[in-house]
């Protein structure tokens, strides 16, 4: 590991932590997970059933690896907060999953697609995780195709696949646009298979809410069912949190409203570090807001950029219908700035020039706050029927939600809140810094640095789910054999229990007269304000300041009706807005503290001619953050590191001209 000595923050009263060590194999990042698997310590099939195992997450990646460790043998408690499994966030994503499978004769390879993974986040990424994501892609592919997954094939049979941001090849296996939701469908099969033999045990509608700690150990789980409102401890011998990412801390994002930070950030209160905390995606090609009402965004698939081109009008305030405008008064920004991927470029450049547009006046709609995919050229050429035969679903939900038809009238769209690549820290074996709490999926840091390239989204839960955790888990577990799970009447969970209760009754007692709804409303325009798409140090300390503010206010005016001991969604909402506001102060402090620009952590300070400029002599690190209490009812922060480093892929300016 290279000598490592880290910068000074820029944010008051922050500390200075430890150099964290990622647990990485040493050598060659090409062979890591290899060697790292085949000295992975077993357990017997005779005595997996002696280990309890709790899963928070229903997703490709909690659904993959409960279901994975129930047919192992393993003794599974699989958790959401929704009344199925299969309705997990992951069945949202749409355009498609990226594997180096060989399908086209283009000249993809394992090394490209680490080149362009690590490339795409910006050279903030671990270089053998990559490695990893890509080795195991195939077999993911493989997997979902086994256990029914209904794959997009070409004319021959053979499974068909598209590009997507970021590359110039075509690895994306897709389902239309509906990928997500038929891999989750594939795995919800999966799960309800072991949840028939007994293997795995469903808890539905039940929401963590705490962590069991005994001994500095992750020992189980204390979450409420929220129909009934009963509060409960599952304890276990290992803990893996599933529960996705924390885009909604936004309010407008174009993740579903129930999405939430709480199972993690609960982790993260206990010592679990978050990492990156600040990194978050906002996708290029989300619809428009369209009134102050509405309660999200809704996302159009990247994967439209196949066939469509981004365009707005040359003329600043033009009110022209997009059919009046002749071709030449039309930018097609993308293919301006980006000849070599044009309208595949990455999703953070994207974002960014969409944006550049809508504040330069070049917006269009009722709003002037979006720009155009164009799908008419292909229509033209293609014919409707070979473009819907693409994306029917994404045309249907652009129909109902604009009333207009996507064929014929170019769609608008602007970008929005979508993905955290940011995440609770973990090792090479996916173990956070407290021992057997493990996380997978969105909800770690893993894999994309500091920007997520297209399609790689449902690859990342795959691969943590159903081909690392099912490995790294027993690894642990294995040092662990007779040791019993805590009683229900021990400290460690009673005391647990009781950090949930006083949490509840505390939220219950302030007796205001605002909403949570209200409060997650005005964070979110603090955010999108302060630690959106382009960020400055000024703004960043603006807004920890008011997000402080309005954390106080919170804490004052919030107002939560009726009891715990029943359903009650305004309880559950304020819940999930009380971690948000802490966690917006952690994002803003990140994104303060680290002062480069880096993928799609702009800071205004840090650019050239509109591109992002990395300082990698002082900050080729991942931040891993501790969160405390100063003693005066807010919040300390302590900045660890993890030194990055680049064998493979050599360190170069990001380049997509």
């Amino acid at each position: 590991m290279m000598a490592y000595t880290p910068p000074p923050s820029l944010v008051p009263g922050a500390l200075l932590g430890a150099s964290l060590n990622g647990g990485i194999p040493e050598g060659d990042p090409a062979t890591a997970w290899d060697r790292r698997r085949a000295s992975y310590k077993l357990v017997s099939p005779a005595n997996r059933k002696r280990f309890t195992i709790a899963v928070v997450g229903t997703g490709l990646s909690g659904g993959g690896v409960a279901a994975a460790l129930g047919e192992l043998g393993y003794d599974v408690h699989v958790f959401t907060f929704h009344d199925s499994p299969r309705r997990a966030h992951s069945g949202a994503a749409q355009g498609g999953i990226n594997a180096t499978r060989g399908a086209t004769v283009d000249g993809d390879s394992l090394s490209r697609f680490v080149t362009d993974t690590v490339k795409g986040g910006d050279f903030r990424a671990r270089e053998a995780e990559v490695f990893r994501l890509g080795e195991e892609s195939a077999r993911v592919i493989d997997h979902f195709n086994a256990i029914g997954a209904p794959f997009a094939r070409e004319y021959g049979g053979t499974l068909a696949t598209r590009s997507f941001g970021g590359v110039q090849v075509s690895r994306t296996y897709y389902t239309r646009g509906q990928t997500g939701q038929q891999l989750q469908l594939a795995t919800h099969q999966a799960l309800l298979r072991q949840a028939q033999r007994g293997t795995v045990k469903l808890h539905t509608r039940c929401e963590m809410l705490d962590l069991i700690i005994e001994d500095g150990q992750a020992r189980g789980v204390i979450v409420r069912n929220l129909a009934t409102g009963e509060i409960y401890a599952q304890p276990a011998h290992a803990v893996v949190i599933c529960s996705g990412g924390y885009g909604t801390v936004y309010n407008l994002s174009t993740l579903a409203v129930g999405c939430n930070a709480t199972a993690s950030w609960r982790a993260h209160r206990l010592g679990a570090y978050l990492a990156n905390p600040s990194m978050v995606q906002f996708h290029p090609t989300a619809l428009p807001v369209m009134n102050p009402y509405q309660s999200k965004t809704i996302l159009m698939s990247e994967s439209l950029r196949n066939d469509a081109r981004i365009w707005a009008p040359l003329l600043e305030g033009d009110a022209r219908m997009p059919g009046e405008i002749p071709e030449d008064q039309r930018d097609y920004f993308l293919e301006r700035k980006y000849p070599a991927f044009g309208n595949l470029s990455p999703r953070d450049i994207s974002s960014r020039a969409c944006l550049e547009q809508i504040a330069g006046g070049h917006g269009v709609g009722p709003l002037k706050n979006a720009v155009y995919l164009d799908l008419t050229a292909a229509v033209a050429k293609q014919g409707a029927s070979a473009i819907t035969a693409k994306y029917a679903n994404l045309f249907e939900m652009y129909r109902k939600s604009v009333g207009e038809e996507p064929l014929e009238v170019p769609m608008r769209i602007a970008p929005s809140a979508h993905f955290t690549m940011g995440g609770l820290w973990a090792d090479f074996d996916l173990m956070t810094s407290i021992p057997g709490l493990f996380v997978g999926g969105e909800a770690g840091f893993s894999y994309h640095g500091a920007n997520r390239l297209g399609a790689n989204s449902l690859l990342s839960a795959a691969v943590d789910g159903w081909f690392t955790l099912p490995l790294s888990v027993p690894n642990y577990l294995a040092a662990h054999l007779g040791d019993s799970r805590p009683a229900l009447s021990d400290p460690c969970v009673a005391d647990a229990v009781a950090r949930v209760a006083g949490r509840l009754d505390a939220l219950q007692s302030v007796g205001g007269k605002r909403t949570p709804g209200a409060f997650h409303h005005r964070l979110g325009e603090l955010m999108y304000e302060h630690c959106g798409l382009g960020r400055t140090a000024d703004s960043l300390l603006d807004g920890i300041n008011k997000v402080h503010e309005l954390r106080d206010e919170f804490w004052d005016e919030v107002c939560v009706p009726g009891g715990g001991d029943h359903f009650n969604v305004a309880l559950e909402k304020a819940g999930r807005v009380a971690d948000f506001l802490e966690l917006a102060e952690l994002m803003c402090v990140d994104a303060l503290d680290r002062d480069e620009s880096c993928g799609a952590h702009f800071r205004l300070e840090h650019e050239s001619a509109g591109e992002a400029v990395r300082d990698d002599e002082g900050w080729q690190f991942v931040s891993a953050w501790e969160t405390d209490s100063d003693g005066r009812g807010g919040l300390r922060f302590t900045r660890h590191a993890e030194p990055l480093e680049y064998t493979a892929v050599p360190i170069v300016k990001r380049n997509y001209k």
